[in-house]
């Protein structure tokens, strides 16, 4: 990575996160340095305990400034706070008691999002989307002074980002160019696998089709006009639906994935995919085991990425991320398709283009490099690059013109600056 906070990867991406989260008001660049700076040792423990403190101090400024009744000053520090505490979230799986770590920060970051949804303009729908015999839980937000059926963007977060993250790298570019946005936990994402135990599952049409359900029934939703938009491993998410619900009129993937375990090989190295390979699944689970007992740091990143699936081999668990690739039915996916691809793209590196190659429909590839500051996964630091490119495509897509008429070169403010 090109710009480093410390020997942890994982962490120094989230710190870039939280950097380019204050382009949305979703983190204070003075606040995250000045944090980043006392984190050099890569201490999960230490991590979370930096965050999470921060987090408190910004939520006890926010209740203040709610108390005054200063409505923005306590919108904004709710967000901030939310965020702070999905970074502590980052980190749990390396303290003693993870679960209860876990459950308290958990539910101090929903506790400061629902805050800062509640205080917006106009405040977000708090709604429960039907699906199977649950719920799904989600937050409509909707632009100001923005009345009847509008565009709408549904945000497929990835396998363990926080809704406030949702918010800042999606959620909040939409809002501002006039669209409706669905931020949801769909099985396996936040509240419902950490309150519910609901864990993953590679058929994601069978999670998309009810909110597509659930958003064409309303009546302030254009139901022609619906987007599907990806984050992380939402790049799987979304093609994997698309291929099978076709009312989505437009869609994103930050960044293309084709297969998701394709993310976990280069942690693992080439010698336990071999013996991964050769189904020997006691060897296997013994190595990875004995090899998690001597480096916490593996063990609790390997807890981290496992805990969505539910599965508790080694073996067994990789058998059964393997399933989530989109090459048995990318050829059923006819919705337009916009692809991110930025430069590092250090989790599936390669993929992007390959899932462009492998579409037959209507498609984009959008190159992010490291010369315009917009590289890495998901672009963490160059936001505002990224919604430029990528709204300006869905718009024209869609139909949308998002703003009035500005002036060109030589328009009436240049000519008012030439002559005052």
């Amino acid at each position: 990575m090109t710009y480093r906070f410390g020997a942890n990867d994982q962490f120094n991406y989230e710190i870039l996160l939280a950097l380019g989260s204050a382009w949305r008001r979703g983190a204070d660049v003075g606040e995250v340095l000045s944090t980043a700076a006392t984190l050099t040792r890569g201490d999960g423990e230490a991590w979370v305990r930096a965050w999470g403190g921060l987090g408190r101090r910004v939520r006890e400024r926010a209740e203040k400034c709610a108390a005054q009744r200063r409505a923005v000053s306590a919108r904004d520090a709710y967000l901030r706070a939310a965020g702070y505490f999905g970074m502590a979230l980052v980190a749990v799986d390396a303290c003693p008691d993870p679960e209860a770590r876990l459950r308290e920060l958990f539910a101090e970051h929903r506790i400061c999002f629902d805050r800062f949804a509640a205080a917006g303009n106009p405040p977000a729908e708090r709604v429960t989307i039907p699906y199977e015999d649950r719920t799904l839980p989600g937050y409509l937000f909707g632009p100001p002074d923005r009345t009847g059926r509008l565009p709408t963007v549904i945000v497929n977060n990835g396998s363990d980002g926080p809704v406030s993250a949702a918010w800042t790298l999606l959620g909040a570019p939409a809002v501002e160019r006039g669209y409706r946005t669905l931020l949801f936990d769909g099985p396996g994402q936040q509240s419902l696998l950490f309150e519910h135990g609901v864990t993953f599952r590679p058929d994601w049409e069978q999670v998309i089709t009810p909110v597509v359900d659930f958003l064409t029934a309303r009546a302030d939703v254009d139901a022609e006009r619906l987007v599907l938009a990806g984050i992380s491993q939402g790049g799987y998410w979304v093609p994997r639906a698309l291929a099978f619900e076709h009312r989505i009129a437009a869609a994103v993937a930050d960044p293309g994935v084709v297969e998701v375990v394709a993310s976990w090989w280069p942690n693992l190295g080439p010698d336990l995919r071999v013996l991964w390979e050769s189904g020997d699944r006691e060897t296997f689970d013994r190595v990875l085991r004995e090899a998690m007992a001597e480096s916490p740091e593996l063990a609790a990143r390997w807890r981290r990425r496992a805990k969505p699936y539910g599965v508790e081999s080694p073996f067994d668990l990789l058998t059964e991320v393997s399933r989530y690739t989109v090459l048995p039915v990318v050829h059923r996916i006819t919705t337009p398709l916009l692809i991110t691809d930025p430069e590092g793209e250090h989790f599936w590196p390669g993929a992007s283009a390959r899932l462009f190659d492998a579409l037959p429909g209507p498609k984009e590839l959008i190159r992010f490099t490291e010369a315009e500051g917009a590289h890495l996964h998901c672009e963490p630091i160059g936001r505002a690059r990224f919604e430029q490119r990528v709204f300006d495509w869905l718009d024209a897509r869609l139909g949308i013109d998002s703003g009035a008429a500005l002036p060109g070169p030589g328009g009436a403010l240049e000519q008012e600056r030439k002559f005052s």
